[in-house]
């Protein structure tokens, strides 16, 4: 009880420390990214610092994480007059080779310093951020059956999320982060990822839906609209792989990227895992979470940071259509292109190898 009570005045004292020096630009860099992987660990469960805790109550709240929890993101709304027609860019163009190039934003890595706060199998960590039970002994990496040649179907429930590009290389914005320009969204990304699968010999559908454009709300329902409707013309479509980008920033909006410690030019990917936690019927999401275990595991055995840990949520994330489906975030928005799409090459080729069984 002492240690908390001191805890509640550390922090009352940090935010007052936060709101009066903030403005005056008082913070140094170290203090910056201690304060921004300081939030990522509180998220995802690791409290064992106090310090690094109190820091991150002065932080914003990664968006991706808690903005689905206002939607009404699990059933699919019917189509009315008023439902804005989803915008569909035009196809991928020809991926030129990888440069990597500074962007000027601060890096970090994220990495867990041991099991406090986390479910440990073999070299994965999770953290049930939801009201769903779990064990350890669940968290068995597997690879869920699926009929003859399953097929990959990648999406993008938030397409319009974009990086931080190097200076003289800036998209024309549609919002923070964001833009219609599919070069530099993450509908690239999603190219990245079905070109390596698809050289892997694995068979992709890529849709390039935008659905969180002209509206942000509701994108859920659209992209599980979507999915249904490729699954329907296809049912081979087993793997549903929903690719985002997250976002870490500062008190001040400050971006910050995360990078792989073993392969510095590719940025940090995490898996979020729904489940039936905010009440809605979800019986097989643990065999998603599964099977991001079994791709988690095959990666850091090659790349031990390329990873952060999964995080589970009460939302389901359309995960309920399928137990091969997946919510992957590609880097930050501090992250450079360049750097997401090396992520995304070593993700797809992991990715591959394990439903492969390789």
């Amino acid at each position: 009880m002492k240690h908390w009570l001191r805890s509640l005045a550390l922090a009352a004292v940090t935010l007052w420390v936060v709101a009066f020096a903030a403005p005056l630009g008082s913070f140094d860099e170290a203090a910056r990214n201690a304060a921004a992987l300081a939030l990522l660990r509180f998220e995802r469960g690791d409290l064992r610092a106090d310090c690094s805790l109190l820091t991150a109550l002065a932080l914003n709240v990664t968006p991706l994480l808690h903005s689905v929890e206002t939607e009404t993101d699990d059933a699919p709304a019917e189509p009315t007059q008023s439902e804005p027609t989803p915008v569909i860019a035009p196809p991928a163009p020809e991926l030129p080779p990888l440069t990597v190039r500074d962007n000027g934003v601060p890096a970090s890595t994220l990495r867990p310093s041991d099991g406090a706060g986390y479910l440990v199998s073999g070299r994965v960590y999770v953290h049930n951020a939801s009201a769903a039970s779990l064990t350890a002994e669940e968290l068995r990496p597997a690879v869920p059956a699926a009929s003859d040649a399953p097929q990959v179907l990648i999406i993008h429930t938030h397409g319009c999320e974009a990086y931080t590009m190097p200076p003289g290389e800036e998209y024309v914005a549609s919002d923070d982060h964001r833009t219609l320009d599919e070069r530099c969204n993450v509908l690239r990304i999603g190219d990245e990822i079905a070109r390596v699968l698809e050289s892997a010999g694995v068979a992709v559908t890529h849709d390039r839906t935008l659905h969180d454009y002209p509206n942000y709300s509701g994108a859920y329902n659209r992209s599980l609209a979507t999915v249904e409707a490729a699954r329907k013309a296809n049912p081979s479509l087993f793997y549903i792989l929903d690719v985002h980008r997250d976002a870490v920033a500062d008190a001040d909006g400050r971006q910050y990227k995360l990078l792989c410690a073993e392969e510095p030019n590719a940025a940090q990917l995490e898996f979020v895992i729904g489940s039936d936690g905010g009440g809605l019927s979800h019986p097989n999401w643990r065999e998603n979470l599964r099977l991001a275990c079994a791709v988690q595991e095959r990666l850091l055995g090659e790349y031990p940071t390329l990873l952060r840990p999964i995080i589970v949520r009460n939302s389901r994330y359309n995960q309920q259509v399928s137990p091969g489906s997946l919510l992957v975030e590609v880097g930050t928005a501090g992250n450079s292109l360049e750097e997401a799409l090396t992520a995304a090459r070593l993700f797809a080729q992991g990715f591959a190898d394990t439903i492969q069984g390789l």
